[in-house]
């Protein structure tokens, strides 16, 4: 999107200007999320990949999750990544 404007060709005096207008791709899931199984205590990283890097939000049914000692996300590129920490069955 950053390449869309006006464009000009000059060649003396002469000038040719043309508009370029970029349509953003959507986003989609290259990789989605796997269904995991871990024992109590432990901890357990999600990720999902998707076809270009943007903004994502982690949930727990309809809850909002923030970056906390219990969860950590990192978003490395097109890579979203959730680590869960001392797992409780209240987490599934």
């Amino acid at each position: 999107e950053s390449d869309a404007g006006d464009y000009t060709c000059v060649c003396g005096d002469k000038q040719s200007t043309a508009s370029l207008a970029v349509h953003a791709l959507p986003v989609l899931f290259k990789e989605e999320l796997k269904n995991e199984e871990v024992l109590e205590g432990a901890s357990v990283s999600l990720r999902c990949e998707l076809t270009k890097a943007a903004p994502v939000q982690w949930k727990i049914g309809s809850k909002v999750l923030k970056a906390s000692d219990k969860y950590q996300m990192r978003q490395p590129g097109t890579t979203a990544e959730l680590v869960i920490h001392d797992l409780e069955v209240k987490d599934a």
